[in-house]
């Protein structure tokens, strides 16, 4: 060989022991003349000792045995699990006492694991090859999907990414249940109530839907079950309820008179209703007019009673005798010139009929007869003094002359009159539409047939 050639040549440097292969460049243009070596295939440490961190050298020597480094000498490279080789995967000891190439064992990682929607991981190693990674959700998540990933040798993942999902249905406290007195004269009550609390540990808004009334309802008597649903953004749902009883306050029947009968307000004997007496035709009211239940469930006043009607006919004015009648009795004036009338006869043959009707409707009737000094006055068989048919004639100007009827209502005021006999019928249609209350007319028609 000649010593003046020229020779390009690459230059390795192999850190014995360590594994470590570092690459110095290119030597170009070195002139090799008295420092070329001469060939020694038995020299065992021809080359430097080759060493591969993270890795492993396998050579073979054409010494055999332990040579590792004499001349010739081929080795293969590889790397831990974990790592990838860079460079050559065989070199050879050189006559120029170095290695034909370098190689070095670098780590494989893994890409970056992208966090998950309501979750998090952890890595026991970071991203290298190897290293676990397990996922966990923020609290109201529940894991779909594998918990773990490995970092596998190829540089991939191990499974698919998984996801959080919202299993954890919310939770709702209803208010507590209530009880409401229902108000005076009602079967009903007002009651209001605060909205319910409704959490969730994955959302903050919530949907709450009320089942039953609105809070500031009138609630009739009785449970009334409200109930609350709430659904989260994945539609999970709780729900809770709670009653509302509207209590009604009732006194004890309230017994009817003899010879009379109630109309009561409200519902008849619940708290703040007003039972009023009233008494049948021909009695009148001893006692108190009316009672009302009171909130300890008992009836305020004492029981009224009906008794025969009583009054006084030797008074000595008009207004006397209209005074027993006031608020209690309707009156119908009957007047004729003398008792042979043939109006006042047929009238009289009518209202004899129509006795029972008229006693129903509270109608007494007086009899204005004659003319002076033969003149009377009668309410049924009791007289009445010339003064008081003086006045009832002034009061109401009925004339002696010839037949009239004059019909008043409770409180003394003309609301008929008739000159020609009237029939029951005809007479009892005007005290229906004119004088009688809704009450009145129900009882009418209770006792209608008795009347017939």
């Amino acid at each position: 060989m000649s010593l003046s050639r020229i020779v390009a040549v690459f230059i390795f440097y192999f850190t014995a022991g360590s594994g470590t292969t570092e690459h110095n460049g290119y030597n170009e243009l070195a002139l090799e003349e008295d420092n070329t070596p001469r060939l020694d295939y038995s020299n065992p440490q021809w080359c430097h000792s080759p060493g591969l961190t993270n890795g492993e050298v396998t050579c073979v020597s054409p010494r055999g045995g332990g040579h590792r480094s004499t001349l010739g000498t081929r080795c293969e490279m590889s790397c831990d699990r974990g790592y990838k080789l860079l460079g050559k995967s065989s070199i050879q000891c050189l006559p120029s006492r170095r290695w034909s190439g370098t190689a070095y064992c670098r780590q494989m990682r893994c890409h970056v694991l992208p966090l998950i929607m309501h979750g998090r991981y952890t890595c026991t190693r970071g991203f290298v090859v190897d290293s676990r990674c397990d996922h966990t959700c923020d609290p109201g998540y529940r894991i779909e999907g594998q918990h773990a990933r490995i970092c596998q040798h190829g540089g991939s993942w191990s499974g698919a990414e998984p996801l959080c999902s919202d299993y954890d249905p919310p939770k709702i406290k209803c208010p507590l249940s209530r009880v409401k007195v229902a108000e005076p004269g009602k079967l009903t009550a007002r009651v209001s109530w605060d909205p319910p609390v409704a959490t969730d540990t994955a959302d903050k808004t919530l949907d709450v839907i009320l089942v039953g009334p609105a809070p500031g309802t009138e609630f009739k008597e009785g449970a009334n079950i409200i109930r609350y649903k709430v659904y989260d953004q994945a539609r999970n749902r709780a729900a809770c309820k709670f009653i509302v009883r509207v209590e009604v306050r009732r006194c004890s029947g309230l017994p009817p008179p003899l010879h009379g009968y109630l109309t009561c307000s409200s519902d008849g004997n619940n708290y703040g209703a007003v039972c009023e007496y009233h008494c049948d035709g021909g009695y009148e009211r001893r006692g108190t007019s009316s009672r009302v239940c009171q909130f300890n469930r008992s009836w305020g006043g004492g029981p009224a009673e009906c008794v025969p009607m009583e009054f006084k006919s030797d008074v000595k004015t008009a207004s006397a005798l209209l005074d027993q009648f006031y608020e209690k009795r309707r009156l119908l004036i009957v007047s004729a010139p003398d008792i042979t009338d043939p109006d006042y006869k047929l009238q009289n043959v009518m209202v004899q009929k129509s006795d029972c009707g008229l006693d129903l409707r509270h109608v007494t009737v007086i009899e204005l007869l004659n003319s002076p000094p033969r003149e009377t006055g009668r309410i049924k068989e009791r007289q009445l003094g010339s003064e008081v048919i003086e006045g009832l004639r002034q009061a109401f100007r009925i004339s002696r002359s010839y037949f009239s009827m004059v019909l008043l209502d409770e409180h003394g005021v003309d609301r008929e009159r008739f000159i020609t006999p009237v029939a029951s019928d005809e007479l009892f249609s005007y005290i229906d539409n004119f004088l009688l209350d809704e009450e009145q007319r129900e009882r009418l028609e209770l006792h209608r047939d008795f009347c017939d």
